[in-house]
């Protein structure tokens, strides 16, 4: 299976793609699908403005976030690190409302939200740190005392916006309802630039999974790469809280889950983990639009009842396992 994952995943992205493509609150039947040049220009609307949108931005997010949860796995040598737990997101969460508060350009939420993100990566990290060190449980403390602080003035700022504040509630939730070519196009660029990144950085990650001492000894400037590593994650984490809200647990779920079919090496982990993640919030997405139909769940309460349930066992594993 580890030699075809990466052919199954992609037929799998495809296969779920064009099913959800034709289904919605308006179904498109395949014959519509395979001859547009026939189909109501109202169904052409909903495939190419609304649908198909949607699904290139969540399998882009999907990308983002599952190969952002490698690398942070990887630095932080801990299989529960992940960009939402530990806190990063949330500090991209009060970036993004900044920008909307303001009303800037769409480009502009993701720059304020890689801001604030980077400043509170950093500070996750060095607080986390002892004798060179990340010790998990400081980790997850130190993460939920700056999601707390940080949320207290996204929540101060959703304050500030009224009424208007039920939009920015549902895209909290995690949202792709709002996806449009734009947004795909911007989001394609750090996708790019962070994958070229990480498969780049791949031998030096490996090295970090063997502790930092093993990892110097074999002539890797671990603080660098670390700093390096993290700020490429928080760009790319940033821009999928800016453009989806906060979906959880897919930088959890996948890295986890495909290591155990490829194993640790960063070579065959991060492409199909991050091909795994694309799949998987395509799939969430989709069951989150049509389970409740015409009603559609947030996505990231769909992430979240798989994502929970799976911290869960792997606390405990972890725990059992000392």
């Amino acid at each position: 299976m580890k030699k075809y994952l990466p052919t199954i995943l992609i037929l799998g992205i495809i296969i779920i793609g064009i099913l959800s493509i034709g289904m919605g609150s308006v179904p498109v039947s395949l014959n519509q699908l395979f001859s547009m040049s026939q189909a109501p220009d109202y169904i052409k609307t909903i495939i190419y403005e609304i649908r198909l949108p949607r699904i290139l931005m969540a399998i882009l997010i999907g990308m983002m976030l599952s190969s952002s949860g490698v690398v942070v796995q990887a630095v932080f040598q801990n299989p529960l690190a992940d960009p939402y737990i530990i806190g990063i997101a949330a500090s991209a969460t009060f970036g993004a409302v900044i920008a909307y508060v303001l009303q800037l350009p769409d480009i502009m939420y993701g720059v304020l939200a890689f801001i604030s993100c980077l400043i509170s990566t950093f500070v996750i990290f060095k607080l986390s740190n002892r004798n060179g060190k990340v010790d998990i449980t400081t980790l997850l403390i130190v993460g939920i005392a700056v999601s707390a602080f940080i949320g207290a003035f996204t929540s101060f700022a959703m304050y500030l916006i009224g009424e208007e504040s039920f939009k920015i509630t549902m895209w909290l939730m995690g949202y792709l309802g709002g996806a449009t070519w734009l947004k795909v196009g911007i989001l394609v660029v750090p996708l790019i630039i962070s994958m070229i990144f990480f498969f780049l950085q791949r031998t030096q990650l490996d090295a970090l999974l063997s502790g930092d001492e093993e990892a110097h000894s074999l002539g890797v400037d671990v603080q660098k790469i670390k700093i390096q590593v993290l700020s490429v994650s928080a760009f790319v984490v940033a821009f999928s809280v800016a453009f989806s809200g906060m979906i959880g647990f897919v930088g959890l779920i996948i890295p986890h889950s495909i290591r155990m079919i490829t194993g640790p090496s960063n070579s065959k982990l991060l492409p199909n983990a991050a091909l795994a993640g694309g799949f998987f919030l395509l799939v969430s997405d989709t069951i989150g639009r049509l389970i409740l139909a015409p009603v559609e769940i947030p996505i990231g309460v769909v992430t979240a009842f798989f994502g929970a349930p799976f911290f869960l066992y792997l606390a405990f594993k972890g725990k059992g396992g000392r």
